[in-house]
């Protein structure tokens, strides 16, 4: 391992505002794939900013869907990462957007800080060679230039686009000119990609400094940097978040910062890199570095599999069994199940597309939906009932509230509760329940130090979420 130390200015900008549509149905709109676990211990938003979690780089700036916002905060924390900023987005306009704020920010208090760009949703598997290849990088950012990371390409891969490395950086090694980018090819043009040689995946991931992005942005790009100048300029800040200003933000174009800058500039530079990455884009790809058995299966969660080749099983939910089939994709969640050829893995957004054409809510939303305070989802539904399952974090509340159309009867299962009921507060241990009648004012918390988990059996004519009038929230929502 090098003891060459990189610098400590580098300031790690983390995009986590991607949707993640094919790999559904575990990644949806309503909790996408960078916050689930899919290849380590915690998330891969969490896996993202644990690479960058070392006294050589300041904290990090996070740019994420407002939407998602206490869900980034929570699982930051659970990570033991702390002092990130958390950039809001009110509306998705791509990844130019998003870094051009991410600059500003930098810029305001180190208009020369070096940037790090990186997807808050890829693997990558040697930190080492990461290390080494910023390492490289770092004189060439330094320099004024617009680094890109370029992967080594293992197959001909036709989901990701190629670079095509130019001429050698003198004085930098490892450092080379962008000759071109390349979009994703189909299967023969990527064989001869690999077979030409000096071409390279586009990962994605960036290295340069905030005031030469936003220079290149002025003069490539300036409705871009227009808009999210007048977005940051409008920002307000709540509880831990940065907001920004949601009509100047909705005005800047939907563009991606290589279409913006990347494929325009005269500075480009690419880096080649072997780090063990991939864009986790398909189930496909997390079939090739997940643990497999010796007839090639990668199986988790609670899955049986007998006579079974070369496939991949996912069960986030119910028991999963394979028997006598070779290349398939299986996912299994609690609302849905996938079955597809291996080949075809690159194909789901068009079952989520169909989905929507249907308005079928299991395009974008799970069962389970996440609250600032915890989570809830439906076990049951019936004719004027429902039963929830809400597990609420130790230290939280919900809002207190009331509804016109439905009672509540809340059963504690694990935990502790203090249960608000118009003028009177009660606390209940497990087993111990309360009723709630309908427009009754009420509020859930838990004091305690382990999650609190209530069974919720709701009954009335109407029991959609939005009959629900807040009076009070710790979370600043209406």
């Amino acid at each position: 391992m090098s003891s060459e130390v990189l610098a400590d200015n580098i300031i790690p900008v983390i995009l986590s505002g991607g949707s993640g549509t094919r790999l559904w149905p575990v990644s949806r709109k309503s909790f996408p794939k960078q916050f689930w676990p899919l290849i380590a211990e915690h998330s891969m938003l969490a896996e993202t900013a644990l690479r960058a979690a070392s006294s050589e780089f300041s904290p990090p700036i996070v740019v994420a869907n407002q939407d998602h916002r206490f869900v980034v905060a929570e699982q930051l924390r659970e990570a033991g990462i702390s002092s990130a900023r958390i950039l809001l987005e009110p509306v998705g306009r791509n990844s130019a957007p998003a870094i051009a704020a991410a600059a500003l920010l930098a810029a305001e208090a180190a208009p020369d800080a070096v940037l790090w760009i990186m997807a808050a949703d890829a693997s990558i598997n040697d930190r080492e060679a990461l290390r080494e290849a910023i390492r490289a990088a770092l004189p060439a950012a330094r320099a004024g230039n617009v680094v890109t990371f370029g992967m080594e390409p293992t197959a001909p891969e036709t989901g990701y686009g190629y670079i095509t490395r130019g001429e050698a950086l003198p004085g930098m090694p490892g450092a080379f000119r962008v000759e071109c980018f390349v979009e994703k090819p189909d299967l023969e043009k990527a064989k001869a990609l690999i077979a030409t040689g000096g071409n390279l995946w586009n990962s994605g991931m960036f290295l340069f400094r905030a005031d030469t992005l936003l220079a290149e942005l002025e003069r490539l790009a300036p409705e871009v940097l227009t808009a999210t100048r007048a977005a940051m300029a409008a920002r307000s800040t709540d509880l831990d978040f940065i907001r920004l200003g949601t009509a100047e933000f909705a005005q800047a174009p939907d563009i991606s910062i290589d279409y913006a800058v990347a494929e325009k500039t005269d500075k480009a530079v690419v880096v080649p890199a072997a780090i063990g990455w991939s864009d986790v884009g398909s189930w496909t790809a997390l079939a090739e570095i997940g643990p497999k058995d010796a007839q090639g299966n990668v199986a988790l969660g609670d899955v049986v599999i007998e006579d079974v080749a070369n496939s991949y099983v996912r069960s986030e939910h119910t028991l999963t069994a394979l028997l006598g089939v070779r290349d398939l994709i299986v996912v299994t969640t609690q609302d849905a199940v996938l079955v597809a050829a291996k080949d075809q893995a690159q194909n789901v957004k068009k079952i989520v597309d169909r989905l929507k054409a249907q308005k079928r809510p299991e395009a974008d939303s799970h069962n389970r939906t996440y609250r600032p305070w915890g989570f809830y989802e439906s076990l049951i539904q019936g004719d004027r009932f429902q039963v929830k399952r809400i597990v609420v974090w130790p230290g939280r509340k919900l809002s207190l509230q009331k509804h016109y159309h439905r009672a509540e009867h809340w059963v504690v299962v694990a935990g502790c509760a203090a249960v608000t009921c118009d003028d009177e507060v009660r606390l209940l241990r497990e087993n111990e329940s309360v009723y709630l009648p309908q427009g009754s004012t009420h509020r859930l918390e838990n004091p305690g130090k382990i999650p609190l988990t209530v069974i919720e059996v709701q009954s009335g004519a109407y029991l959609g979420e939005d009959d629900i009038v807040r009076f009070e929230d710790t979370y600043g929502r209406q």
